[in-house]
């Protein structure tokens, strides 16, 4: 039996975050992870994730992305890749819509940078864009694109290079937490650790099964598109990340072009329901016109011909507000889970507040919207 003082059960977007930070602190640390390195059956591929600071979602939220902001950075330095490229960002919706209105409660609570922007000077700053007259946008200049399989890769990298144990392709069977160790049973093996934390994405609610959490895995496709003509306009230095409200609560984001030319677009939030084992990853004709359909509404340049597409998971709280505690039966496991759609980007920080729990029991960091004991 292989012994550490703190086992990562997943090593996803989280999972290598924490690895990294726990590895960091000198601690040992053994990582299981059920596939490949950097796989594509999760949450976290397809090759660009937004970043934004000016978060519709909720005020309480910037404190963490500023730290986020400053641990990407740092990271891409460490490991001499490009992980973020900054942007600017637009958020396009109604006047008195939940994206433009949170996105200016963010702004204005934490004294960021913002332009409030008609629907005239968005198409004037954003030839691509075609929005109706009484749409408008928040532009903010802290936002870009997180290049998220490079992001995974780099920590797993780092926690290997600070002495951590990293084994994959080692599903895990089951895990029981005792009064002084916890211990993991995987296909290959047992592990033996003081702490556990567990970090297994759309599997959580297997994993978990019997804090019986309220978690919704939902199927969510990206699409890659060639634009239809001058692909310049679409280039990161001159066209920004976007969320787009095009009607009630019903949101569409984007991307600059990437190094091969195409566009990526997804709806945030699709509605379809499925478990890692149920997943549909092929794409339906009806998926695309959908999808087409908006552009060709918001972004007609961007509908060309459909390069790719993807299917990916989310796991969403009834809040979309994320887990992150220490497990209410056993204090030495440490858990984070159902982020909802929109956690990729908060992982570096995840990753310390994570180790901060398992080793000491509390962070400095925010996190009282996403504790256990708002479910009841």
């Amino acid at each position: 039996m292989a012994t550490a003082d703190v086992i990562v059960l997943g090593l996803g977007a989280m999972g290598s975050a924490a690895g990294y930070h726990l590895a960091r602190r000198g601690v040992r640390v053994i990582g299981l992870e059920q596939y490949t390195p950097v796989h594509d059956r999760g949450s976290s591929h397809g090759q660009s994730r937004i970043i934004r600071e000016a978060y519709f979602e909720h005020p309480d939220y910037v404190p963490l992305l500023q730290r986020a902001y400053e641990q990407w950075r740092a990271l891409q330095e460490e490991c001499h890749a490009s992980l973020l490229i900054m942007t600017g960002g637009l958020m396009i919706g109604p006047r008195d819509g939940v994206l433009v209105q949170g996105a200016l409660a963010s702004a204005r609570a934490h004294n960021l940078p913002h332009e409030l922007i008609s629907a005239d000077e968005i198409q004037h700053r954003f030839p691509p864009f075609r929005v109706s007259p009484e749409m408008v946008a928040v532009q903010e200049p802290n936002a870009g694109v997180l290049h998220p399989e490079a992001c995974i890769r780099a920590h797993l990298d780092g926690a290997t290079t600070a002495g951590a144990m990293l084994r994959f392709e080692e599903p895990v069977l089951q895990w029981t937490a005792g009064e002084h160790a916890v211990d993991v049973l995987t296909t290959k093996g047992q592990y033996s650790a003081a702490r556990l934390v567990i970090t297994a994405g759309a599997w959580a609610p297997q994993v978990l099964d019997a804090l019986h959490l309220p978690l919704q895995v939902e199927r969510n496709v990206m699409y890659w598109f060639a634009p239809k003509a001058d692909a310049s306009a679409f280039a990161p230095s001159r066209f920004p990340i976007y969320i787009c409200e095009y009607r009630t609560g019903a949101f569409f984001y984007g991307f600059p072009a990437q190094s091969d030319g195409t566009v990526k677009v997804a709806h945030h939030h699709s509605g379809d329901f499925c478990t890692p084992s149920t997943l549909r990853r092929d794409v339906a004709p009806a998926e695309v016109a959908r999808i087409r359909g908006l552009l060709e509404a918001h972004l007609p340049a961007a509908s060309g011909e459909l390069r790719a597409t993807a299917a990916c998971m989310y796991t969403n709280t009834p809040d979309l507000n994320f887990i992150i505690d220490r497990h209410p039966q056993h204090p030495q496991v440490t858990l984070a889970c159902g982020f909802s759609g929109h956690g990729f980007k908060f992982s570096s920080v995840v990753g310390e507040v994570l180790a901060d729990l398992a080793l000491d029991g509390w962070t400095r960091h925010p996190i009282h919207l996403f504790r256990l004991p708002r479910f009841g």
